[in-house]
């Protein structure tokens, strides 16, 4: 459904995307991470048609971003990090306003209305002026006015900024519904526990670059090794790495407890748990450790600070300034 080759975007001297090339599967969710000002905005904004690369091409849903610019808007449905609400608009008129923009017919355009008003909890605030709505509000009918005309492919640009647990997993569990309704989805966010929860694949970008993608489990299985388990004893037990190292290589140990890696759980467990009942050594417990994305995306985004020098906030938000005023 998304189909990238060598994108690049510069604004005079400024190269804010620099030869992205990617694919995203029909009814797949992939999470595009990265610093500010590192290119995710602009890559989107012209995988919606919306900014022109200044190099390669792009295809949504077999449409060319600039020959069938029109036909790609129609198909996307796109939420900005700073969605310009009508405010003067009450939510029903808002949504049928955009609705038939995208040509759907007025009917249609009520009735979907209230169907997503009512999902994401707002039928109660119809009668009230967007400009009464809470900040959490008022990014859930900038999501719903990009889903109004139920598009193939969604661009999410931090879709639960500013709202509260409750409304913030009232729109995970929509999205959710989108994949599983064979919408493609890709969402950008600095939450990396929404899109450790959500994503199937993982994209970091960096400097206007690709620097890694994956599913979850690829990047740390790349950046962190194999998985590591700790076994804990009751007692102090001497020779217990002699013991593990038998079966697995071990990676630290302390008093009572020992950790090695493995990537055969059900084989080398098991051998281990027996080698140490032979030995009478009484086990409290055997579990992996659990690896976050935080851990992965923190490994590859400090080792390119570090290779590369540490981005200033500064730079990044004049990056972000120029991408604004471009646009």
């Amino acid at each position: 459904m998304i189909e990238a080759v060598h994108l690049s975007k510069s604004f005079g001297t400024f190269q804010a995307v620099q030869d992205i090339s990617l694919n995203v599967k029909e009814g797949e969710l992939v999470a595009l991470l990265g610093p500010n000002g590192a290119g995710k905005t602009t890559t989107v904004r012209m995988l919606a048609a919306i900014l022109r690369p200044s190099t390669g091409h792009a295809r949504i849903g077999g449409y060319d971003i600039v020959e069938d610019a029109a036909r790609v808007r129609h198909i996307v449905g796109l939420l900005t990090e700073f969605p310009g609400l009508y405010l003067r608009m009450k939510p029903v008129e808002y949504l049928q306003f955009f609705g038939e923009l995208q040509g759907v017919s007025r009917a249609d355009c009520r009735q979907r209305s209230e169907q997503l008003l009512k999902r994401f909890d707002l039928w109660p605030a119809r009668d009230k002026r967007l400009d009464a709505y809470s900040k959490g509000m008022k990014q859930k009918i900038a999501l719903l006015r990009a889903m109004i005309h139920e598009p193939q492919v969604l661009y999410l640009d931090e879709p639960t900024t500013a709202m509260d647990p409750h409304s913030a997993r009232t729109v995970r569990d929509a999205i959710g519904e989108l994949r599983a309704a064979r919408r493609t989805v890709l969402l950008t966010t600095h939450n990396l526990a929404e899109a450790e929860d959500l994503a199937d694949r993982i994209v970091i970008i960096f400097g206007g670059q690709i620097i890694a993608q994956g599913t979850r489990a690829e990047l740390t299985r790349e950046l962190l090794g194999d998985p590591i388990w700790e076994v804990q004893v009751g007692t102090r037990a001497a020779g217990l790495a002699a013991v593990i190292s038998a079966f697995a290589p071990v990676v630290a140990e302390g008093t009572d407890w020992l950790r090695f890696r493995t990537t055969d759980a059900a084989r080398v467990n098991p051998q281990i748990m027996s080698a140490l009942a032979e030995r009478h050594v009484p086990v409290i417990k055997l579990n992996d450790l659990p690896r976050s994305l935080e851990d992965v995306y923190l490994r590859i985004v400090g080792e390119l600070h570090a290779e590369r020098g540490t981005w200033s906030g500064t730079v990044a938000n004049k990056a972000e300034d120029v991408v604004e005023v471009a646009s």
